[in-house]
């Protein structure tokens, strides 16, 4: 079973830590990679250079808006393409995120964690609560109640 007095900081947690793993991946790809260095690296990939912002961006305002508690559950979704992306980048380096320029391992990670961000709710302390429309089950459960 689930502890409902405490599972709400359980997720407020959760939602800071991956806020915070954003923010810092955002940060390394301006300061220690710089936006054209991650450019080229894409291009390297095959992939479109003008992915490089919308990428930054994402981490960037994703990690604030998670911190900050705003729509974490509808942001946890929003990021989850660049998280998965970074699996299929560090696929072939194998598991562990040791190994020679990193594994998948920690982008898998950090994928189910935004996953159960947005499977378990915003949390605690959240400034901007996402708020999901009522299913149809919800109802015949209430009715049935």
């Amino acid at each position: 079973m689930i502890d409902t007095r405490l599972a709400p900081y359980g997720a407020f947690l959760l939602r800071i830590a991956l806020g915070v793993m954003l923010l810092a991946h955002a940060y390394m790809k301006i300061v220690t990679f710089t936006v054209p260095g991650f450019e080229g690296f894409l291009a390297q990939l095959g992939l479109p250079t003008l992915f490089a912002w919308p990428i930054i961006l994402g981490e960037l305002f994703g990690g604030l808006a998670l911190i900050a508690g705003v729509y974490s559950r509808l942001i946890s979704i929003v990021v989850l393409p660049i998280l998965l992306g970074a699996i299929w980048v560090h696929a072939p380096n194998g598991w562990s995120f040791s190994a020679a320029n990193g594994g998948w391992e920690y982008p898998a990670f950090l994928s189910v964690a935004a996953l159960v961000q947005a499977l378990i709710g915003d949390g605690a302390f959240a400034l901007r609560r996402t708020v999901l429309p009522a299913s149809a089950h919800a109802g015949r459960v209430a009715e049935a109640a």
